[in-house]
């Protein structure tokens, strides 16, 4: 009989209390947001993600991310969709793979917003959970967190990685255990689109928004 997982404490860079923690689902939050629970820190979490489309879609990865923090009390800041921003940013890289340039600009567009948070509300250290899936380059997304907290003196940039001692499969563990929604692609439309072109050549059927979610292991 294997024994019952013990999580190590996680200490903050700089010896500081509370962080920032810029989400862009429950999925990839839920490891993050527990392992933070159980070392004490201090966190919010800032849903921030215009570039998430149709908006049917942001609604229901919101709306499972608001229901997880509320399971544990955690304050949740519900920043603005923002979307004809976005696509402004996004203008001429409609075609960028994925991991490309597109993704760079993504990523920078909501960690700039999540630090001015930060340094506008006082809190020292900001993270994200978006490193914590495998589908994810971690340097791009780190390299954005830096680039964006860099602005401030007052702010850093947590590059953990959450990917480390078994993360990865506790987040598809926790997404089980709480029935979390399950997107089948990054966000935004132009994801979606490349998504169902490779389902297509599969003879898979397109994406069907609202439809998936994760389900418990039997036990």
């Amino acid at each position: 009989m294997s024994e019952p997982f013990q999580r190590q404490p996680l200490p903050l860079p700089g010896g500081h209390k509370k962080v920032l923690l810029h989400s862009c689902c429950a999925p990839c939050s839920g490891e993050v947001m527990e392992a933070m629970l159980a070392s004490g820190i201090e966190y919010t979490i800032y849903f921030y993600n215009p570039n998430i489309h149709p908006l049917k879609e942001y609604e229901l990865r919101k709306e499972e991310n608001i229901r997880f923090a509320e399971k544990f009390g955690v304050p949740f800041v519900d920043a603005d969709y923002d979307r004809d921003n976005w696509f402004e940013r996004a203008r001429g890289l409609e075609w960028s793979p994925e991991r490309g340039e597109r993704c760079t600009m993504c990523f920078d567009m909501r960690f700039e917003r999540t630090a001015l948070y930060a340094h506008e509300n006082g809190f020292p250290v900001m993270t994200s959970c978006l490193g914590i899936s495998r589908w994810k380059d971690m340097k791009q997304i780190n390299d954005c967190g830096v680039r964006a907290a860099a602005a401030y003196p007052d702010l850093m940039y947590w590059d953990f990685n959450w990917r480390k001692g078994g993360g990865s499969s506790r987040m598809i563990e926790i997404s089980k255990r709480e029935s979390f929604y399950q997107q089948e692609y990054c966000g935004c439309v132009y994801s979606l689109r490349d998504t169902n072109r490779h389902r297509v050549t599969q003879g898979r059927e397109r994406i069907q928004i609202g439809v998936q979610y994760y389900q418990p292991d039997e036990s």
